[in-house]
Formats: structure tokens, C-alpha cells, sequence
């Protein structure tokens, strides 16, 4: 079986990552698998780019950079990601499209598939999968929804957009990509439960067929090390409890939760029964740490992690992992802190409580409550046994979220799609 996996990006991002990631679990498990991105950051030569060439590029770089600040333009000054979606790239001609067994899309986004050229791949009569990272292929544009519940309809009256209303750039997106899904035939992989059901909710793709497997980790990458040790490498004493959390975005962004976890850090230290001395803080991301807020811990930055063995000892150091965020589909970072036997602590949304599982292997607080957060970090620190919480944490990522075991669930899949096809 031969295919071929679509994304804007080669691992630059949540979706970037979680592609590369079920392409090499698929090769572990003999599938002829490969990566086609529409602009290449890297230099992995087993990543294919789409954009070779010195005026491809140049024409990539134009789609990417149009879509990112044309949408500035008409959506209020929040930091919520919104796609016009009216650049793209043809690839109903593209030889590795052409000999692949089936197609699978990822995130293509930023100037790379657009509403038109999605339905243009129809033509190549290949099963397709499109594993959806966030909500943006059955909403008028946004990739956040919060609370909104526009893509229940037909979108319109957008409350992002500067310029709303029944007929806004929404609706008017929604129609298009209404006209490109009656062309062209998908099955939908939703990586959280919480997804599946965003999708029959939505007018766009209620209809369609919808199969939930979430995304896989590296397990020989991302592993326990000892604490202490762990500790020692980021000079931090050994009986120190630390707190982790990772990537500090704007105050803004909005999805990311950041005033959450900062109240709920003040909360933490505001409690008698805390000794704040006991505590470490360490952040890491692409934030420096004058671009940080005051914190009520010792913090130490780490910046931004380019190796995977060293983010696992940087996981496994920590006793808690706190993530604020208000959305998320299924959190890469809180996979990898579970498989490094690390507890999460995260509000209960998203397809956060599908690795998650509350008071077993980390705490699941209640939507926008710092105040259940802060419990949450404190349930760890002041837990008796917080080994078998550890152990726990990584038994969930060995049960359910394996290479094998997900490249199984796909590969059974694709065959059912590849035999349904017209002989």
C-alpha cells in the first residue's frame, strides 16, 4: 500500500508533528508511507516538497503570506486564527498523487488547499482521508470556536470578523467549501472524541463518515527518566517539586489560557498549606524571558527545545505539567508528558480528558477555573503515593496512543476505504 500524507508545513506545529508521526509509525508497520508539505522548513530528504524551485517557492511564499495578513485586515484585533482560504496550490497533476494507493490530508492551511483546489482532487478518483488538527474545515474560517455556534448553520454574523453579517466572508467561505465537499469524497478522522462530535454537529459535514483515532508519540523517545536525575540536568535540586508548562504565548491568545495558569499560580502560593519554597517553575517556548510575566515561584526559561531527548528529560523533571488551554483537539504536549510519566493538570475541554484521566493520571479542573487548577497542582503536590500517579501516566500512553496501535487502526482503515473503491 502506497501513501501519501498532505500538510502545509514539515512538523512546524501541532499538525506538522502529529502528520510526521503517524507517516513513520505507518513505515514501522511496512506501509510504503510518505510527506508531501507545501513549504519546507527542515532538511529531513525524506520529507517531499512541493514548493522546489526558486519561483514555486517565491509563489509559496506569496499564498502563505496573504492568507496570514489579508486576515488581519478583517478580523477584530483578538488572537483567535481565522483562514480566508483564497489562494492555493493545484495538485490534481501531481505525479506522487497520481501513483499513491490513497491520500491522506492533514493541515492545509496558509495558502496551500483551498476550498477550489480540494475539489479538484477529486479527479485523481484516490480514496481520501483528512484527519482534521482544529475546526477549520466545517467553519466560515476560524479554527477556534470557543463557544460559537455559527457552523451549526451555515456561518455568518462571524463574531471575529470586523466587518459581520448574515452574507460575511464566513458565509461566504462556507459556501464555497459546501460547493468543493459535494465534489469531492472524505473520511474524516477526528484524534478526540470531542472532535467526532464537533463534526456531526457541523452543517458542512454532518453527514459524513467520521472514525476517531488519535495521534501517536514516539515512546523510545519520549520515556521516563529518573526525577532526580532529571532534576540535575536542569540544575534544579532533586526534592524540589516543579511545575512545567510549555510554550507562554501572547497574554492575548486568547485559546492558550496564559492569565489562567498565571492566576492560578498566584492562587497556589496564596495557600497556608503551601510551602512556596518547595516549588520550581520552569517554562519553556519560543517567549524569551523578558517577554515573561512575574511569576510567584522561582521560574526557571528554557526557550525553545529542538531535540526530543532532551524536551523527554525536561518532561520527566517535572511533577506536574499544567496546561491552560481553553480549546485544544488532542494536545501533543500533554502526550508527551504522560508518556514521560509526568501527570497533566488541564481543564476539562477539548480532547484533553481522552489521555487525561482525572485523580488517576493527572486533574482534570473545571472549565476557566484557576481556582480548580491551582487544586490541581496541589492534589500532586501533596499526594501520598505520587509514584503510582506517574506510573499511571505512562501506562495510558502504552495502552492506547503506541505507534503500533495507531498505525493498525489506520491501516485498517485505509484498506476498508482501498476495497470500497470502484474495481
Amino acid at each position: 500500500m502506497k501513501v501519501i500524507h498532505l500538510n502545509t508545513y514539515d512538523g512546524n506545529g501541532g499538525a506538522g508533528r502529529a502528520c510526521l508521526r503517524l507517516s513513520n509509525a505507518l513505515r514501522a508497520d511496512g506501509i510504503d508511507s510518505s510527506v508531501a508539505v507545501y513549504y519546507k522548513f527542515g532538511k529531513d530528504p525524506a520529507i517531499i516538497n512541493l514548493s522546489g524551485g526558486i519561483f514555486v517557492k517565491l509563489k509559496a511564499i506569496f499564498n502563505i503570506m496573504a492568507e496570514r495578513y489579508l486576515a488581519k485586515f478583517f478580523v477584530k484585533a483578538i488572537k483567535t486564527p481565522f483562514s480566508l482560504q483564497w489562494f492555493g496550490k493545484d495538485l490534481q497533476h501531481n505525479h506522487l498523487l497520481k501513483d499513491a494507493d490513497l491520500i491522506h490530508l492533514h493541515w492545509v492551511n496558509h495558502g496551500f488547499l483551498s476550498p477550489k483546489f480540494l475539489a479538484a482532487l477529486d479527479e485523481l478518483d484516490k480514496p481520501m482521508v483528512w484527519t482534521f488538527h482544529d475546526s477549520n474545515a466545517f467553519t466560515g474560517g476560524c479554527h477556534v470556536r470557543y463557544s460559537c455556534e455559527n457552523f451549526h448553520q451555515q456561518c455568518g454574523n462571524c463574531p471575529l470578523l470586523r466587518f459581520s453579517g448574515q452574507a460575511d466572508i464566513s458565509h461566504q467561505t462556507w459556501k464555497r467549501k459546501q460547493k468543493a465537499y459535494s465534489k469531492l469524497n472524505f473520511h474524516v478522522v477526528a484524534p478526540s472524541t470531542w472532535m467526532a462530535s464537533s463534526v456531526k454537529q457541523s452543517s458542512l459535514l454532518g453527514i459524513r463518515s467520521v472514525s476517531v483515532i488519535p495521534n501517536t508519540i514516539e515512546i523510545d523517545i519520549f520515556k521516563p527518566y529518573v526525577k532526580a536525575e532529571a532534576k540535575k540536568i536542569l540544575k534544579i535540586a532533586p526534592e524540589k517539586f516543579v511545575i512545567m508548562s510549555g510554550f507562554m504565548p501572547s497574554k492575548n491568545d486568547k485559546h492558550k489560557g496564559t492569565d489562567y495558569l498565571i492566576a492560578a499560580l498566584n492562587e497556589l502560593a496564596s495557600r497556608s498549606e503551601i510551602d512556596n519554597t518547595a516549588i520550581e517553575l520552569v517554562i519553556f517556548g519560543n517567549k524569551d524571558a523578558k517577554n515573561m510575566p512575574v511569576f510567584p515561584f522561582k521560574t526557571t526559561f528554557l526557550g525553545t527545545i529542538n531535540k526530543d531527548a532532551h524536551l523527554a528529560k525536561c518532561y520527566s523533571a517535572a511533577d506536574a505539567f499544567v496546561l491552560p488551554s481553553l480549546e485544544d483537539n488532542l494536545p501533543n504536549t500533554v502526550m508527551e508528558s504522560l508518556a514521560c510519566a509526568t501527570p497533566v493538570v488541564a481543564f476539562k475541554t477539548g480532547g484533553i480528558p481522552d489521555m487525561v484521566k482525572h485523580l488517576e493520571n493527572g486533574y482534570l479542573a473545571d472549565y476557566e477555573s484557576s481556582n480548580d487548577l491551582a487544586d490541581g497542582i496541589e492534589w500532586l503536590f501533596l499526594h501520598e503515593d505520587g509514584a503510582t500517579v506517574q506510573k499511571e501516566a505512562r501506562r495510558t500512553i502504552l495502552t492506547h496512543f503506541t505507534p503500533q496501535i495507531i498505525a493498525d487502526k489506520h491501516l485498517e482503515l485505509y484498506q476498508n476505504l482501498i476495497n470500497a473503491q470502484p474495481k
